[in-house]
């Protein structure tokens, strides 16, 4: 943290976007990013280096679910784990990989097969994710769905992101950790925040580990997930949490 604030123009703020920018909802197209969220960004945007958000979500969906993340200034958004990258208003990404296709139009009648109530698909364009959080009994359905999920993924050449209460196939050879590392590298960044709330968010903790910078972990703590938390340096209370740490951090660079 002392480096960060000390030598803002050298720092990279990494964020997730589910569960740390815009509270975990049951239905995931529902999803809002934190109200305070844009602005605190925008004011952060204007000292460091870099704010880039990492999501799994599509580029053009954090952007609908985010209002006014447009106008950060210097935002860049690494949607689909960085195989999307959305910087100055454009979007560059390779075609969408032929294995989602296939492994979407079998996930209804494989859920079928096995009885599961409650289950939704998403369809991410360059991923398909299976959500429970609105079955009878959500972890159960989790658990009954992990081997099957994997066995579908193997077939088409995907690989499995477990998340809260989410299964997500997706094409292998790119993750938040990679990601976040390219960009790093990219911005010869001098220190390094990373903010994330799922299991998705460790291999970008590692990112931080690995990269040799000064650099801190920062938990969106939840009750569902405790891996992240276990491994942070720092551990706030959700999106609220998420955005009074920024708002500080924005604040301390304003008053130096």
């Amino acid at each position: 943290m002392e480096a960060i604030l000390k030598d803002p123009a050298g720092a990279v703020i990494g964020l997730d976007f589910d569960g740390t920018l815009s509270p975990i909802v049951a239905d995931p197209a529902a999803a809002r990013i934190h109200p305070e969220a844009p602005a605190v960004l925008a004011e952060l945007g204007g000292h460091v280096g870099a704010v880039a958000i990492v999501t799994g979500r599509p580029v053009v969906t954090a952007l609908e679910l985010g209002p006014g993340l447009a106008d950060v200034p210097g935002l860049v958004i690494l949607g689909h784990y960085g195989f999307e990258r959305w910087e100055d208003g454009r979007i560059s990404a390779p075609p969408p990989p032929h294995g989602v296709l296939q492994a979407e139009a079998e996930l209804q009648l494989l859920l079928g097969s096995l009885g599961v109530k409650g289950a939704t698909i998403e369809d991410k364009g360059r991923a398909v994710a299976v959500h429970t959080r609105r079955s009878p009994d959500p972890e159960g359905t989790l658990a009954a769905l992990r081997e099957p999920l994997a066995a579908l993924a193997d077939k088409h050449g995907l690989v499995v992101e477990p998340g809260r209460l989410v299964l997500e196939l997706r094409p292998p050879g790119m993750d938040k950790g990679h990601a976040l590392g390219l960009f790093l590298a990219e911005r010869a960044a001098r220190s390094v925040m990373f903010v994330g709330d799922d299991l998705g968010d460790l291999a970008a903790f590692d990112a931080v580990k690995n990269s040799g910078l000064p650099g801190v972990t920062v938990c969106s703590g939840s009750a569902e997930v405790t891996a992240l938390a276990e491994r942070a340096d720092i551990v706030v209370d959700g999106p609220d949490g998420v955005v009074a740490l920024l708002r500080e951090l924005a604040s301390a660079y304003g008053r130096s």
